[in-house]
């Protein structure tokens, strides 16, 4: 079972929304039956082999058993992930460009920028599963608590300027047998609670 799986077909992605499909995606973190599922989760076994057929369908669960107990073949699946995350590849031609709108300082165009990390990461993913390799990535997660906007700004513009300076650097267009790689940092408020995220908004630091 993989940690994360990114779904990128439409399909996939509107039967993993399914509210009952998502609790039998969740309660398939353990192997189970469509026998099992029904008594977990308190529906008819008819209806879980309906939705579990659909799920293997799109490849969200997957046959890890079959029991043989007299004349019925019981088929024990598990979720092929622990969790899914939808790529917005599945929203076709709505999804997000960040090349549209341009805007350092636009919290939608982080989203933007975000929701194609997904989509390419997500891509390198599928085919790095099809081909048993790894992919390369790196990430850096860390939280910073500014005492000012105008420190927040700062550091906006600090990190701006060190991360120019590391590209400006590395980058070399001519480079034989090259591989471009995207570079993304993002910085935003963590969110608490709704009221608290609400009365944040419109406040500067």
């Amino acid at each position: 079972m993989l940690d994360v799986a990114v779904i990128e077909e439409p399909a996939a992605a509107e039967a993993s929304l399914d509210p009952i499909r998502s609790r039998i995606l969740a309660a398939l973190a353990e192997p189970g039956s469509a026998a099992m599922l029904a008594g977990r989760l308190g529906l008819p076994r008819q209806k879980v082999n309906y939705h579990l057929k659909e799920l293997e369908r799109h490849g969200l669960v997957e046959l890890v058993e079959e029991r043989r107990k007299g004349n019925v073949t019981e088929r024990v699946f598990r979720a092929t992930a622990a969790s899914y995350v939808i790529s917005p590849s599945a929203l076709g031609a709505v999804s997000p460009d960040p090349a549209r709108s341009p805007d350092q300082l636009s919290a939608r165009w982080l989203v933007a920028l975000g929701a194609r990390l997904v989509q390419e990461v997500g891509a390198l993913l599928t085919g790095a599963v099809r081909a048993q390799r790894r992919v390369a990535t790196f990430g850096i997660d860390a939280q910073v608590r500014f005492a000012s906007a105008a420190d927040r700004t700062a550091f906006a513009e600090e990190l701006a300027q060190a991360v120019t300076t590391l590209v400006s650097r590395y980058h070399d267009e001519s480079a034989p047998g090259g591989r471009d790689h995207r570079v993304v940092i993002g910085m935003h408020q963590i969110p608490t609670a709704r009221k608290d995220t609400e009365s944040e908004a419109g406040r500067e630091n």
